[in-house]
This record gives C-alpha cells, sequence and structure tokens, in this order.
C-alpha cells in the first residue's frame, strides 16, 4: 500500500516531468524574456497573492537568486496578518493598481504573476497593469483549474486571457493532491513545489545565457558562506531601486 508520503513525493516527482516536457517552449520563451531584460539593465517582478505570495519571496534576495528581482509585496494580500481578510482582498478590483504604484516598473521589465486558479481580480489586474507598463507579463497557473473556474473579474476575463505567456503548474482543481481513506478532502498542495522549481529553472536560464552573452548577471550569495563585500556591493547598489532590501 502506498503511503501519503510516498503519494505525495511521487505526485510531485510526476509534475515535475511533465513540466519540464509539456512547458518546455513557455520556459524557454520566458528565460528568453528574462535574459533580454537582464541584457536592457532591466528588472524582473513576481507576484502572487495569498500563499502564492511566498513565490515572489523565493526568488528575492536569496542565495543563487538573481540581485535583479523584485518581489511586489502588499500586507493585505499575504496570510500573515489575517488570511481570511487576504482572500477578501485579492478579490478586489481597483487594488492591484494601488500595489503596483508603489514599484517602478517600466517596459522591458518582466513580471510573473503566481495564481494557481487565475480567477481573481487582483491577479488579473496586476497582469493588466504589467503590461499597460510595457513589461512582458507571464502567468504561472494551474490550466485545469483555472479552466475549471469560473473569473471573479468583471470583464469576465481569467489571468490566462491577459498575460503574453502562460505556463502551467500542471496542479489539479483545488491544488491538494493526496487521497487519504476516511478523510472526504485532498491533503498536500503542489503548486508551491512545482512553480517554484518553474521559477528558478527560467531565471538559471536566464542566467546561464546571459553569461554566454558576456552579460555576466549578478547573482547574490549566501550571508552564511562569507559573502561579505559581494553582497554588501550589490545592496549598496540597489537600496532606493529595488524596495524591500
Amino acid at each position: 500500500m502506498t503511503s501519503a508520503l510516498d503519494s505525495y513525493f511521487e505526485t510531485s516527482l510526476r509534475l515535475l516531468k511533465e513540466i519540464h516536457t509539456t512547458q518546455r517552449p513557455a520556459l524557454e520563451q520566458a528565460a528568453d524574456w528574462v535574459c533580454q531584460a537582464l541584457d536592457a539593465g532591466r528588472f524582473i517582478y513576481a507576484f502572487g497573492s495569498g500563499h502564492s505570495h511566498t513565490l515572489a519571496e523565493e526568488v528575492f534576495y536569496r542565495a543563487g537568486g538573481l540581485a535583479r528581482t523584485v518581489p511586489i509585496l502588499d500586507p493585505k494580500l499575504m496570510v500573515h496578518e489575517s488570511a481570511v481578510a487576504s482572500t477578501d482582498w485579492e478579490r478586489r478590483e481597483g487594488y492591484a493598481e494601488t500595489v503596483l504604484a508603489r514599484y517602478p516598473m517600466t517596459a522591458g521589465d518582466v513580471l510573473f504573476v503566481v495564481s494557481n486558479s487565475g480567477r481573481n481580480a487582483v491577479p488579473i489586474e496586476m497582469a493588466l497593469g504589467g503590461r499597460q507598463r510595457g513589461a512582458k507579463v507571464v502567468a504561472i497557473v494551474s490550466a485545469r483549474h483555472c479552466a475549471s473556474a469560473a473569473p471573479r473579474h468583471s470583464s469576465g476575463r481569467k489571468l490566462t486571457e491577459v498575460v503574453d505567456l502562460v505556463i502551467d503548474n500542471g496542479g489539479e482543481p483545488g491544488d491538494a493532491c493526496v487521497t487519504i481513506p476516511g478523510l472526504p478532502q485532498k491533503v498536500a498542495p503542489t503548486s508551491t513545489v512545482t512553480s517554484a522549481a518553474i521559477l528558478n529553472a527560467v531565471l538559471a536560464e536566464a542566467a546561464a545565457r546571459a553569461s554566454a552573452a558576456g552579460n555576466t548577471p549578478e547573482v547574490w550569495i549566501s550571508a552564511n558562506t562569507g559573502a561579505g563585500d559581494a553582497n554588501a556591493a550589490l545592496l549598496a547598489k540597489y537600496r532606493g531601486r529595488i524596495p524591500h532590501l
């Protein structure tokens, strides 16, 4: 009998393999846009509401992460102050622009919007705002969940309909993937594992392409390995340009 532990690992590994093959063209395209942004001295933004905000933090100020990444973070859309309230805020039309106004996004930047369902107003309007500013916008969603859910935006559109590129994280509707006998609902979501892998793979490929072209990207070094001067130089360069540093 397969244990819940085995089931989760098997499902996650299967999804990662499927993403690697079925999403390869989209992953390559996203990496190309990020490489272009790095070559032009532009920035890589990442946004998610609710638990998806952790994906914006995943790529920010991270050992081995690109220095020119910027998380879009708003306490009302995160779960640490009020999880219930964050669910309400991510459905409010007009709020995305309030958040975006705090970030100097411009043409040539790349914006990743992570939303498992792709149905709520703030991620949809965040994508629209990014495109209005001239950024390339990439959605990371569960295609099956998005297709099965009605939009919560007055335009009748979902996130997948307002972006430049969609990457499918492969998750099933509801996100959880492990069935436990006697429990009416599944447990153990996959979207964090798969979306983090998507983001890190894309950024790694972009860094490789930029480096091969002679434009060595700036990368954060672990503060626990004696990074010292290298990180200090990046902090001095980007404080004032990257919020949250």
